[in-house]
């Protein structure tokens, strides 16, 4: 492996992240006037004035800034632009009277939509668990418990486990079908072990272990396909797989056709989510203290799926999604798959030394970097065509915010680190 090559992707990867990414987001995001930040950017970066802000864009704006700064990037500036953000979730979002936090918001901070959806709060619990590790504010981690305590107390299927996942603003589950409460999701509970994992971080309480250990099990045991490993999408209650479908109250920007359903509703999987899984899963194992081998099988099987069906060979980067059993039903490219399957795949380099992960981590790396980076802009293009020509144009939207691509920056840039070190 050539030490001189590594040395110039993460070089790439540091320039973009300092002197473009990050004074994207920093320029711009923050709302003087309302408090909290502003999400919606044009093609050019200006402000497209939708007068909307959600759980979702808040708490990932939160986690960015605090996760980078306590990354080392922002000499200070980023801990306080978090601060701004947090006041914001905890005086304006947070529910007073039945707790938790609130879907929707306008700008000056009204409510807009008063649903209590996991997706959301799961991105409470990692933002404010990653701003008190990086600040040291512990506002942060008590509202994080706070929505711990929720989630367990309403949401926690007692009979089938998991989790419930869409609910009203009292917490009273919603009806089946569009509205969801019938559904539960491998996004929910990918995320949940995401925020789960940081929570512990933060706290080191046993009940946050047990209940990050539960979730983890959940899906490698009901989520995850049982012969590919592959993440199956969306569940009935007992587990049974259900046909994908897309949600009233959208909390994944996702690309459905006809009546709101995908072509392949019980046999699609996507590749940027099977990636994302994996290299969560093994950040989780590292803060449980507990040797990854024992999932080493599982681990191989993933990145083999992705590498083998998910990257494009022909024109470079990460397709959508494919067959459990292999083959591509969606070619386009979608910004954040690319951004989880760039860290993923270095976990995969590091953990098997197998070359091929690393060639294909340079060919997802050079799709980035030559075709979804809006030169002169600094964001990335949300979704292309498969020879990477702009589809969507927008830089920012409730569903397509800097959480992805600055997470991805910033732990290739380590995980690059880690590699050069040994050669």
């Amino acid at each position: 492996m050539n030490r001189e090559e590594v040395i110039k992707l993460k070089d790439e990867a540091k320039n973009h992240l300092v002197n473009e990414l990050l004074p994207f987001w920093t320029s711009r995001m923050t709302d003087t006037k309302n408090g909290g930040f502003l999400t919606h950017f044009d093609k050019d970066g200006k402000d497209t004035g939708e007068d909307e802000k959600s759980l979702i864009a808040q708490t990932r704006c939160l986690y960015t800034l605090a996760s980078a700064h306590r990354a080392g990037y922002g000499d200070g500036k980023l801990a306080e632009m978090a601060r701004h953000g947090a006041d914001f979730l905890i005086n304006k979002m947070w529910d007073r009277e039945y707790e938790g936090f609130y879907w929707m918001m306008d700008r000056k901070g009204d409510v807009k939509i008063d649903k209590k959806i996991i997706y959301g709060q799961s991105f409470a619990i990692y933002s404010l668990s990653e701003y008190t590790l990086a600040t040291g504010d512990r506002r942060g981690i008590e509202y994080a418990e706070k929505v711990f305590d929720l989630i367990q107390k309403y949401c926690a299927d007692t009979m089938y486990g998991g989790y419930w996942e869409m609910f009203e603003r009292d917490w009273v589950l919603r009806g089946p079908g569009s509205s969801g409460g019938d559904r539960k999701t491998l996004d929910v509970h990918m995320h949940l072990m995401e925020a789960f994992t940081t929570l512990y971080e933060c706290t080191g309480k046993d009940v946050h272990r047990r209940k990050l250990l539960e979730v983890i099990e959940i899906l490698q045991k009901r989520i995850n396909h049982p012969e590919y490993r592959t993440g199956i999408p969306q569940f009935y209650k007992d587990w049974s797989i259900a046909p994908q479908i897309k949600f009233e109250i959208i909390w994944g920007w996702d690309r459905f056709t006809g009546e709101g359903k995908k072509v392949n509703v019980t046999d699609n999987t996507c590749f940027g989510h099977n990636a994302e899984f994996a290299w969560l899963l093994n950040h989780a194992l590292q803060i449980l203290k507990i040797d990854n081998g024992i999932y080493r099988q599982d681990f191989r099987t993933i990145f083999d799926h992705v590498v083998r069906n998910g990257i494009d060979m022909e024109f470079g980067g990460v397709f959508v999604e494919g067959p459990h059993s292999g083959g591509v039903s969606d070619m386009e490219k979608e910004f954040w798959q690319q951004a989880e399957v760039l860290t993923a795949l270095l976990d995969a380099f590091i953990m098997f030394k197998n070359i091929n992960y690393w060639d294909a981590y340079k060919n997802v790396h050079r799709f980035v970097f030559d075709k979804m980076i809006n030169k002169g802009v600094g964001e990335w293009y949300p979704l292309m065509t498969r020879e990477g020509v702009p589809i969507w144009k927008h830089m920012g939207h409730s569903w397509k915010i800097n959480y992805h691509t600055v997470r991805s920056m910033v732990l290739s840039i380590k995980r690059m680190d880690r590699i050069i070190s040994g050669l």
